[in-house]
């Protein structure tokens, strides 16, 4: 949904006027309705506009969680679960007001089961403090979506990233959750067991619905084991085209490549600007390889000859820790590389996925749309999956250059549904994406909204998000 069609929600003023008051006397100072922490809680990395909460409250304790829906509910006023603020299409905004329950303060490890590879985690973990923490276990977990974000926050938006070629997304390494529903009672939707016939799978269910069905209060995750070696590398093509080629190629060739980003000329100059590379700015790809010191060395091989053959000129890679993450940390602060093309514009980040056999004809298709637009707007993709990301830099105080975004963004998610693909691959749908959920899912938008209604008849979990309910 583009900026100009973001909508502001019915405000229950009395019922926003007296939860207040009962949350200010049952939590005290853990309560706070100052404007500028207001304001931290309506942050979005986005052109989405910022809709305050009319209050925020630090949970400490599962407990907390169920008080403040129980509170919520009496008074029919929405509330809004926060992590760290990193979700790009508003997730976190309050267009209703309300209040956001602020998750930073839940932040324990509760469990780590090394034999089964997996543990249990408060939402306000993030992903970087977890794998601090089990790293003597020599476990690691796997999602990496780019920013420090918080495990209940990436399992409410389905979140991915660069590693899920080979490791997957939250939905395959979420076994389990507890939640608290709107009668205020906290739910498990699966036990730790790897598989399970019993019931509706109900954890798939809680994985991905933006916390608009109730709030998390735990997550059972899957691990991984450390790899022996981890070994990195790039290499760059004449073309987009034949960059896509090679991504293609090295997986329908079961190659087992770890990561493999897809950056156009464009995202490379900036990185290169913005992270002091100095790669030469053409269309690239970043891979990493993980596994034992053979088995990398044969993978980082057979994918140099898919590359050579796809025109790439070489393929440089290395296992020395300092070379790979100098690499990857430019890879992760594209979005503020972009930024950097035009000074005190803003980006927006927009993605969208299609199926690997697509992916050449959907990146050059964008990329030709961008060029014929006058638009500036890196592409990076994790290419592994078909998924792709968008950054357009642009004056957003500027009516026309608002305009033209919003175009292009209408026609890419359309060019992304006509290849069978979706109009996000992890970036969620909150509010900016909903104006395309009907046209990919059509009538299963409708169940979409008879079990958010079921499941929240006062719509106090999130409203306004995925879908209007009106």
């Amino acid at each position: 949904m583009g900026i100009s069609k973001i909508r502001t929600g019915a405000r229950n003023e009395d019922g926003l006027k007296s939860a207040s008051a009962v949350l200010r006397q049952r939590f005290g100072e853990r309560f706070q309705t100052g404007e500028a922490i207001r304001a931290q809680h309506a942050h979005t990395t986005t052109w989405v506009p910022p809709q305050p909460p009319d209050g925020v409250l630090f949970v400490e304790s599962k407990e907390d969680v169920k008080i403040a829906v129980r509170i919520a509910t009496d008074h029919r006023v929405p509330i809004i679960a926060f992590g760290t603020g990193s979700s790009l299409e508003g997730q976190v905004n309050a267009p209703s007001g309300g209040f956001s329950l602020d998750f930073s303060r839940m932040d324990r490890v509760l469990d780590v089961n090394p034999e089964d590879l997996d543990c249990t985690v408060e939402p306000g973990v993030t992903r970087e403090a977890l794998n601090t923490h089990l790293r003597d276990t020599g476990l690691f977990f796997p999602i990496d979506p780019g920013a420090n974000a918080s495990i209940g926050g990436m399992t409410a938006t389905r979140a991915s990233g660069t590693n899920a070629v080979r490791y997957g997304t939250m939905k395959d390494n979420v076994l389990a959750v507890t939640a608290v529903t709107a009668d205020g009672e906290e739910i498990r939707t699966a036990r730790r067991a790897r598989k399970s016939s019993a019931g509706y799978d109900l954890t798939r269910l809680f994985v991905g619905s933006e916390g608009t069905l109730g709030i998390l209060t735990s997550v059972t995750l899957r691990l991984q084991g450390i790899p022996e070696e981890i070994a990195g590398g790039y290499c760059n093509f004449p073309t987009l085209q034949q960059a896509c080629e090679a991504v293609i190629a090295t997986i329908q060739l079961g190659i087992p490549v770890a990561r493999i980003e897809l950056m156009n000329a464009l995202q490379v100059r900036a990185c290169n600007a913005y992270s002091g590379l100095s790669l030469p700015e053409a269309p690239s790809l970043f891979l990493e390889f993980h596994g034992s010191p053979a088995s990398v060395k044969l993978q980082s091989e057979a994918f140099g000859d898919i590359a050579r053959e796809s025109g790439a000129d070489g393929f440089t890679w290395s296992a020395n820790p300092e070379e790979r993450s100098r690499i990857w940390k430019a890879r992760h602060n594209v979005y503020w590389s972009a930024k950097a093309l035009r000074p005190g514009a803003n980006a927006i980040a927009t993605d969208v996925c299609v199926p690997i056999s697509r992916l050449a004809e959907c990146v050059t298709a964008t990329e030709a749309d961008i060029t014929e637009h006058g638009l500036v707007a890196p592409i990076v993709g994790h290419a592994g999956d078909g998924n792709f990301h968008v950054s357009m830099v642009l004056d957003d105080t500027d009516p026309a250059e608002v305009a033209q975004a919003e175009a292009f963004i209408e026609r890419l998610n359309a060019r992304a549904l006509a290849m069978d693909g979706t109009c996000t691959g992890e970036h969620g749908i909150g509010q900016g994406k909903q104006e395309f959920l009907e046209g990919e899912l059509g009538g299963s938008v409708e169940i979409m909204r008879q079990i958010k209604r079921s499941l929240d008849p006062l719509n106090i979990f999130n409203p306004g998000k995925i879908f209007p309910l009106d």
